[in-house]
């Protein structure tokens, strides 16, 4: 019995520093700019939607990686696919999480449009090395 409470106990603590952590990364690029062409690529104008998400994932496997952002992207598209199971499943019973899960995962959308655009501005920079040489 003390071990599973043990167990109950560890895991909701990973939970909370595992969505801490992703929130922290969301809260970093909130304050990037997104550049004119990311934004006519994404349709993003100036407020990202939940929905926007896997339209600008599939967008960032389309660019060279950029250095070691892989592990923050994977981190927030679990926290998103965790949101999304908040909403289909405890977002009835209590409709304040469907707002509040709708704003993180706009958020979520908001992390992967400054990825998209932080992997353009660095294929720009290798195509100028390249040309360079």
């Amino acid at each position: 019995m003390m071990a599973s409470l043990i167990f109950v106990i560890s895991v909701a603590t990973l939970l909370m520093f595992f969505i801490s952590y992703c929130r922290s990364l969301m809260a970093s690029s909130s304050r990037h700019a997104l550049s004119e062409e990311v934004r006519d690529v994404t349709g993003i104008s100036s407020v990202a939607t939940g929905r926007d998400f896997p339209r600008v994932v599939q967008l960032l496997q389309l660019c060279p990686e950029h250095q070691g952002d892989r592990v923050g992207l994977r981190a927030v598209a679990f926290y998103y696919s965790l949101l999304g199971f908040l909403q289909k499943s405890v977002a009835p019973i209590v409709p304040s999480l469907r707002s509040w899960a709708d704003l993180e995962q706009a958020s979520c959308g908001y992390f992967a449009a400054v990825a998209l655009d932080r992997r353009i501005a660095y294929s720009r920079e290798l195509l100028t090395q390249q040309s360079e040489l």
